[in-house]
Formats: C-alpha cells, sequence, structure tokens
C-alpha cells in the first residue's frame, strides 16, 4: 500500500464490502450476502482501493485473492469494523439508558405525600425504568423542567410558564387545618371561611403561588398579607400546628397526613376553593414513554387522593 501519510477517506460500507469478498472468495457470493448487485459491490471495492491506492484482490475468471497490499488491509479493516460496532453498541446503549431513566421534580409536600405509592407501584410495573426524584421548592421544579434536568414536574402552578406545558392532574380543595386538641372525631366536616377571622394562622410566604389564592379569600375578611409566622414548606406548617402554634389553610391533597397526625381538618367553603395540580414537561419535546406511563398512573392516584 501507498506508505506516505495522505488523509485516507475510508467508510464502513467499503470496508465490510472488503471483508466480505475476502471471506467468501467471491464478489458474487459476496453482493448476494449483503443485497447489492455485483457491480455495486465491484464499485465498493474500487473506491476503497483508490482510496489506499494499491489493488487489493487478483481476480481470475475461478478464483479471487489478495494480493500483499490486501493481505496488510486485511487484520486492519477486522480491526475497524470490531471496533465500529462496538461503537454502535456503547451508544445504542447509552441512548437506551437515557431513554429508560425518568427525572421527576416535585415540590416537596406532593413528593411527601402523593409519590411514593406512586413509585412503588410504577417501579413495579416498569422495572426497566430508573426512576429518580428531586424534591425543591416549586421555581426549582420549573427550572429544573426548562433546563432538561427533570423530564416533568408537579406541583400547583396558577400561572402558566413561558416554555412550559402544563397538564392538570386534578383538583384538590382549600382546607382548614387546626391542633390536635381542637380535632373532631367523625366524619370530615366543612366550614365557611368567615370561621377564620379570629383564629392564628401560619402561613406560607405571601409570593408562594398557592398563597396568593389563600390571601385573596382571606381579603374578604381583611387578614390579607397580615404579620404572621411564615414558612416555605407546607410540611413545616403541618408540624408547627400540630405543635399547636397556630392553624392553617392548605391543599386537601395533604389531608391524610395531617389526619395521621391528629389534626383538626375541615373543608372550607362560601366558596369552595380549588387548586390545580398541574403536571409539567418542556414545551415542544418529545414525551418518552415512561414519562407517558408515569404520568397515567400519577393522574389515577391523584384522583383517588382528591376524591
Amino acid at each position: 500500500m501507498n506508505s506516505s501519510s495522505k488523509l485516507i477517506n475510508v467508510s464502513s460500507r467499503q470496508l465490510h464490502a472488503f471483508l466480505q469478498v475476502v471471506r467468501l472468495q467471491s464478489f458474487a457470493k459476496a453482493a448476494e450476502q449483503v443485497h447489492l448487485s455485483p457491480s455495486g459491490m465491484s464499485m465498493l471495492v474500487k473506491e476503497l482501493e483508490e482510496q489506499v491506492g494499491a489493488r487489493l484482490f487478483d481476480r481470475t475468471t475461478r478464483s479471487v485473492s489478495l494480493t500483499d497490499a490486501g493481505k496488510r488491509l486485511e487484520p486492519v479493516a477486522e480491526r475497524i469494523v470490531g471496533e465500529l460496532g462496538e461503537l454502535a453498541a456503547v451508544v445504542g446503549g447509552a441512548e437506551a439508558a437515557v431513554r429508560s431513566r425518568l427525572q421527576v421534580a416535585a415540590t416537596p409536600m406532593v413528593s411527601a405525600s402523593l409519590l411514593p405509592g406512586v413509585m412503588r407501584d410504577f417501579a413495579k410495573s416498569h422495572p426497566q425504568v430508573s426512576l429518580h426524584l428531586e424534591d425543591v421548592e416549586v421555581g426549582l421544579v420549573r427550572q429544573k423542567v426548562l433546563d432538561g434536568e427533570a423530564d416533568i414536574g408537579l406541583g400547583f402552578f396558577v400561572k402558566p410558564a413561558t416554555g412550559l406545558s402544563r397538564q392538570p392532574l386534578c383538583k384538590f380543595r382549600l382546607m382548614h387545618i387546626s391542633p390536635p386538641q381542637s380535632a373532631r372525631k367523625g366524619l370530615l366536616t366543612s366550614q365557611p371561611w368567615t370561621s377564620l377571622a379570629d383564629v392564628p394562622l401560619v402561613s406560607l410566604p405571601v409570593g408562594n403561588p398557592i398563597q396568593v389564592l389563600i390571601e385573596k379569600h382571606l381579603a374578604r375578611l381583611g387578614r390579607a398579607n397580615e404579620e404572621r409566622p411564615r414558612v416555605n414548606l407546607i410540611g413545616t406548617i403541618i408540624g408547627m400546628v400540630r405543635a399547636g402554634r397556630g392553624h392553617a389553610v392548605i391543599p386537601s391533597f395533604a389531608m391524610e397526613e395531617c389526619l395521621t397526625r391528629g389534626l383538626g381538618v375541615t373543608l372550607l367553603r362560601e366558596p369552595e376553593v380549588e387548586l390545580d395540580l398541574y403536571l409539567v414537561s418542556r414545551r415542544g419535546s418529545k414525551h418518552k414513554p415512561a414519562a407517558v406511563a408515569f404520568a397515567n398512573a400519577l393522574n389515577e392516584a391523584a384522583s383517588r387522593l382528591a376524591g
């Protein structure tokens, strides 16, 4: 072969064609094996010979044999074709791994109340999916989905966000929770918003989307954005109410957690106020099959919790 250091532009098809002819010692049989015409096979080998600058086969009417250049090329071609096969397997495996990895971002209370059971059941029915959860505040849920760090996000996104698609899963009522000593035994009851006129409240920050809706209704009682203890997480609010630090208004998706802790729980009426729990994804992105399946599981679980 030409020993110069010129750049050789050899294709994998040319190398495959060359190796098939070497193996079968026939252009016609090699062409049949890879579904090419004999002339097409000859053309690929001719192009390869032009690239390496040497004749690779001695051909007669009865036989095909390698030239010295062909013999030197054979082990090199075998190595290159083998490495290309390994590369395809690695890349294909990486893509499959990406497809089977599902990143979910959700607000902490949604993560604590809704997702554990859903994730458990989903892992059983979809063992091929590696499911990962990040419990972060609502602004980070939005950002992680926008940045592609999460496939889907869950939260009470009261307002649409640029670049995100929102899919409502179900609605939850706003409810009043009170310390254990005031808890009523028996069936769940309801009470009007006016009953909150004088009770001490613990709240989320003023800018929290859930709290914005709550403050709108507290405003009718003259209590909008008043000075009161404010914490970032609904879980913290539940803990403070349990410790007797006040009452609170939160969505009913946390009802089971509140009842488990012995808190008083009543649904608020006059008016009945509902919040949508949304699943969000990056607008225009193609949903993974795993994400679609997980969204369906979430929808069923959230609907049961809302009911």
